[in-house]
């Protein structure tokens, strides 16, 4: 009887593969046949799963998103079961820098893909994101509820905060990606931002701060 195919795990089989050769190489230097090589799968069923490199690149993005979505939950865990928006916001920045293995890859093919799709109109015509605003939308919903709980800045306009504090984690992403500044720096000015937000009875989540830390060192 043949060997029923799981075509989910088959695409992320080759998700995975995508990530890890384009990790090492650049996103722009891969192409299916590399992919195909590093899943140790044929170069047809690469195709046969993503018909076009831009798919497949849209797949891994995809595929990225996942998991930092899951890096993100595992800081909220560790935080405890009532983590408050402070220690929310937090994770969500933190885990975007890249100070571990895991991390430096997401930010490096994340930033490539919105780079490559400028100039490349074939993967311009894939969507980025599903929803480009969700990240701003979540943490303008966090700060709010600060607001409210009379734990941040009444003054502050919740959505230009979340914007620029977006702004600054993205930034302080690349600058550790070239070396221009430690992971700790990074942590250091968004911890800096975050306490003139958030008033002194706001919830702070160092066993966070210290791990990520830690994991940049």
């Amino acid at each position: 009887m043949p060997k029923r195919v799981d075509h989910e795990e088959r695409r992320t089989q080759i998700a995975e593969a995508l990530i890890r050769v384009a990790g090492r190489r650049g996103l722009h230097a891969v192409g299916m046949r590399d992919v195909a090589a590093e899943a140790g799968v044929s170069l047809r069923l690469v195709q046969y799963y993503f018909q076009t490199k831009e798919k497949l690149l849209f797949h891994g993005l995809q595929h990225l998103t996942d998991r930092f979505t899951a890096r993100v939950s595992d800081r909220l865990a560790a935080a405890g079961p009532d983590p408050g928006a402070r220690a929310t916001v937090e994770a969500l920045l933190l885990a975007s820098l890249p100070t571990d293995e895991e991390s430096r890859t997401f930010h490096l093919l994340y930033s490539s893909y919105a780079m490559l799709s400028v100039t490349d109109e074939a993967l311009a015509a894939q969507p980025f994101i599903d929803s480009p605003d969700a990240a701003e939308n979540a943490l303008t919903g966090l700060l709010e509820q600060a607001q409210e709980a009379g734990l941040a800045d009444p003054g502050a306009d919740a959505r230009t905060e979340a914007v620029s504090l977006l702004a600054m984690a993205a930034a302080m992403g690349t600058s550790i990606l070239v070396g221009q500044r430690k992971p700790e720096s990074a942590v250091a000015v968004l911890q800096h931002h975050l306490d003139r937000i958030f008033t002194t009875g706001a919830h702070t989540v160092h066993p966070v701060r210290r791990r990520t830390v830690a994991a940049g060192s």
